[in-house]
């Protein structure tokens, strides 16, 4: 029964990894928009119908259960999505609320009002079309009071991972950790708000220094999918295999999913 994972490009991938250690036996079928990759600074009715799109083809995998690896995605396009367009017998969940959860230390299916929590300045490191979206903000309101979120677009960081560039990549990380640090001197915690961004922990960790918790996605986005899985059995859907799909130039996008994961991937055109 496979569950589908979709990327605007390679990002995703960091999540998919962390979904095939967690769930060694569940088949997950891959779907990265390459050709339109990045989609950080597109317009919300663009990011829309290119995930849309997307998540159909999933669902013509045999993905009843989609999650968006992709937190523009997720912040674009996922509520419009779930109120218009997810027919009833499918799902689609994105990244951001394992995060928030554990930012919060609430357990998934907390409903109660929001409260007080821990942490009181957050910083959150995201594309730019996530960052105006403010999505990360209204989902944490929905769980936490009293959060001060200093939000930090981060132009370039996307197409220098894509490109392999990672040299560039620090460079960027390290100008957008200043800049942020200008706004907010002493932030508690730091959102990873892109799953391009794992690739660049070491290198935000390093930039924010030992006092700042840093939260990244792949493993809770993993675990609280077995935990959901576990509850909705039904939801794994009628595909039986792996694979690895992309919009792009199916060679060009294994090489380099090659160089992030060190394990070659089969893609294929979509």
């Amino acid at each position: 029964m496979a569950v589908g994972v979709f990327d605007s490009g390679l990002g995703g991938l960091t999540v998919l990894d962390a979904l095939q250690r967690r769930l060694p036996d569940v088949p997950f079928v891959y779907f990265g928009d390459n050709a339109h990759t990045p989609y950080g600074t597109r317009d919300a009715e663009d990011i829309f119908h290119l995930t849309c799109a997307g998540v159909t083809r999933l669902w013509d995998e045999g993905c009843d259960l989609v999650i968006l690896a992709c937190n523009t995605a997720s912040a674009a396009a996922l509520r419009r999505m779930q109120e218009t367009w997810v027919p009833q017998d499918k799902r689609v969940l994105g990244v951001f609320v394992p995060l928030i959860e554990a930012l919060t230390e609430r357990q998934w299916g907390d409903n109660s009002p929001p409260r007080e929590v821990a942490v009181k300045h957050v910083a959150l490191f995201a594309t730019p079309a996530t960052v105006q979206s403010r999505a990360f903000q209204r989902e944490l309101a929905f769980r936490a009071i009293g959060v001060d979120v200093e939000a930090q677009p981060c132009g370039g960081l996307v197409d220098a991972i894509e490109q392999g560039d990672m040299i560039l990549a620090e460079a960027l990380v390290h100008s957008h950790v200043e800049a942020l640090h200008r706004r907010m001197p002493r932030p508690q915690a730091a959102v990873l708000g892109c799953t391009h961004y794992p690739l660049m922990e070491d290198a935000f960790r390093a930039a924010l220094g030992p006092d700042v918790a840093v939260y990244s996605q792949p493993d809770r986005v993993a675990a609280s999918l077995d935990d959901y899985l576990t509850r909705r059995p039904d939801m794994r859907g009628p595909g039986t295999d792996s694979a690895y799909l992309t919009t792009g130039d199916p060679i060009a996008v294994g090489q380099k999913a090659t160089l992030f994961l060190r394990r070659k991937l089969p893609f294929r055109a979509a």
